[in-house]
Order: C-alpha cells, then sequence, then structure tokens
C-alpha cells in the first residue's frame, strides 16, 4: 500500500498469505480492517464511496462492519488493495473523499504512474471558509509543483482543466505568505479594439467583460467585501495586456490568461515585464485561438522560442484533467477527433491590429 499513514490506519492481510483460494481455482482473497474514524470518509455516506469502488473494480468487494473482504484474480484483488491503501492514507489526512476522489484515484493507479493519488489528492494551496482549493488530477498537480519550482510556467490545455484557477490561488497564497506585494491578473480584450468606443460607459466599463472571469475566480478565494480595498491599495491589479507596455513588475505574482489570444509581439513585451521578485503563469488553449485576420498566437511559438531556457516550464493539461462536468473532457476529445480529420486552413492574408 502507498503512503505512510496506511501502517497506522489499517490492517490489510496480503492475498497470498489469506484463507485458502477461494472457487473457482486460482481466486484469492484479501481482507482490510478500517478503523471507525475512517470508515465514513472511505465508504462515503450512505456507501456512495463503495459504489463507485465496486463499479470500478474487478474483484468482488464485500463490507461487513469495519472489515472489507476482497475476493478474485489475484491481480485484481492486488489492485484493488492498492487503492482502498490509497483512500485511507488520504482520509488519514482529515480530507473528505467525494465519489470524484474515488474515480480519479482509481483512474491514476490504472494509469501506472509512481506518485501516489493520496499525495496528489491532499495537496492544500489555499482554504476560506471550508472550501480548500487543491489539484485534483495528477497533471493539476505537476502544473502546480512547475509554478513552485519555476519563475516563469506556461500552462496549456483545453477548457475546464483548471490552468486559471489554480494560478489564480497559487497567486491568492503567495500574497498571503507575503512571498509578492501584489497579484497582477491580465487578459488580452481580443474583440474589443475598435469597438471599445460604441460601448456604453468609461474604459473599466468597456473592458470588464473580458476581466470578469478573473474577478470570479478571485471571489472564491478573497472575502468579497476585501477585493475592493486590496483594489484600491494596489495590492490586486487586474488590467487589460495593453496596460502592461511599459512597465517593470517587481515583487508580483503576475498572471496572463487566454493568452492563445496574443500575437509573438504581444507575447514578448508581456514576458519582458518580469522585475525582480516576481513570478509569471501564463495560462491558454491553442484550440480556441480569436485573433482576427489569421495572425499567429504567440502561445503557439513560445515554446519553440523559450525551448531549453533554464526557470522556464511547459506543464501540459489535457482532456483527463477536466475538472467540470464529465461531458465537458468527452466534448474537447470528440473536437480533436473531428479537427485531426479536417484538412489544413488556408492562410488567410489580413491586416495586423
Amino acid at each position: 500500500m502507498a503512503g505512510t499513514a496506511n501502517n497506522e490506519a489499517a490492517r490489510l492481510v496480503p492475498a497470498e498469505q489469506a484463507s485458502e483460494p477461494t472457487s473457482p481455482v486460482g481466486e484469492v482473497s484479501s481482507r482490510l480492517t478500517i478503523p471507525d474514524e475512517a470508515q465514513l470518509r472511505v465508504l462515503g455516506e450512505a456507501d456512495e464511496n463503495l459504489r463507485v469502488v465496486e463499479d470500478a473494480l474487478s474483484a468482488d468487494v464485500h463490507v461487513r462492519g469495519n472489515e472489507i473482504t476482497l475476493s478474485g484474480e489475484p491481480a485484481d484483488v492486488a489492485f484493488a488493495e492498492r487503492v482502498f491503501g490509497e483512500l485511507l492514507s488520504l482520509a488519514g489526512t482529515g480530507n473528505q473523499i467525494r465519489p470524484d476522489a474515488v474515480r480519479r484515484t482509481v483512474g491514476m493507479l490504472s494509469a501506472g504512474h509512481s506518485e501516489s493519488p493520496a499525495d496528489v489528492l491532499s495537496m492544500n494551496i489555499v482554504s476560506r471558509r471550508g472550501r480548500t482549493i487543491r489539484p485534483k488530477t495528477l497533471n493539476q498537480k505537476r502544473y502546480v509543483d512547475a509554478i513552485d519550482a519555476n519563475t516563469v510556467v506556461f500552462g496549456i490545455g483545453p477548457a475546464g482543466t483548471g490552468k486559471t484557477y489554480l494560478a489564480m490561488a497559487k497567486a491568492v497564497q503567495a500574497l498571503q505568505a507575503k512571498q509578492v506585494n501584489r497579484i497582477i491578473l491580465t487578459r488580452p480584450a481580443v474583440e474589443a479594439g475598435e469597438r471599445l468606443g460604441y460601448l456604453p460607459g468609461t474604459l473599466y466599463e468597456k473592458i470588464d467583460p473580458y476581466l470578469r472571469p478573473l474577478y470570479d475566480a478571485l471571489h472564491d478565494m478573497i472575502d468579497p467585501e476585501s477585493i475592493p480595498r486590496l483594489t484600491q491599495a494596489g495590492a490586486i491589479e487586474v488590467a487589460p495586456l495593453a496596460y502592461m507596455r511599459g512597465r517593470t513588475l517587481n515583487d508580483a505574482f503576475i498572471l496572463l490568461d487566454e493568452a492563445q489570444n496574443t500575437t509573438p509581439e504581444q507575447m514578448k513585451m508581456f514576458l519582458t515585464r518580469l522585475g525582480f521578485g516576481s513570478q509569471i503563469v501564463v495560462t491558454g488553449d491553442i484550440t480556441q485561438i480569436d485573433l482576427p485576420g489569421g495572425q499567429r498566437s504567440g502561445l503557439q511559438v513560445v515554446r519553440d522560442i523559450l525551448n531549453g531556457v533554464e526557470d522556464v516550464a511547459f506543464p501540459q493539461l489535457t482532456s483527463e484533467d477536466v475538472v467540470r462536468h464529465k461531458l465537458v473532457g468527452d466534448i474537447v476529445d470528440a473536437y480533436d477527433r473531428w479537427q485531426a480529420t479536417q484538412p489544413p486552413a488556408p492562410q488567410r492574408q489580413g491586416r495586423r491590429v
């Protein structure tokens, strides 16, 4: 079993040391005792976690009191032991285990990764009013680890993979720990351009729809009543990308969202704003580029440009890391398959704006 907490939290009888092989010939059984304090976390309310485990495992699972009996082919029983071992480790951290965490645990173990699912799912970034923001997949943990280890990080992946949300959580964590003095959040307002003048209101009212997703994430992590105060004090700044030109940003956590809608020139301009004591996270989805006139995306070419540069990381997220409705991941995969069958789009000639 993975994790040191298992030795204290449960007693597992290995399959090869269990009682006589069960029928049919070749099957084995194994027993696992769950401590009373961990039983509800592992099995879930009304046994909702148990039902997920039973559906996901090939081994038979039988529960009587706080003892679980696993039976089946040796390999299936061994895998089931690992699953329950990880769930016991996760329960030992005090975290509530949801059915989604059970499914992700089984998925990570099935993929054969060396990392412990319990270590992935128990990493806490920011907590507020009893809600904790943490990675939910292995690639998300690697993304968060990359932010901890590098000055410039590019989080690239499809919609719903937590690119912006986790980066925002790391920014809030850094501000609360006084690792930085301010958070700077920016996005390119691609659709605005000359049409901004036709929208009603002040400039900030015109650009607000483009920046609203960043505010929404902030509201999940910081007391909404304190956001205006922090904004007025300069501890939080939310602005369109054009406002970054000519600045040097020191002691700041800087997040560029929707970076697929930057040109290579804009990406260079943004990255060279980096000052002392600052960190940059760039997020985007290269399958959702809205640049007009067939312009190249700065996010598409930056990996080739910065490949091999020290202290720069490119963690990749995929449809398997989607943490919205399960159907979102299926939609992303379907579009990828469809796109692979399409002929290359002709290069359009357009005026650069």
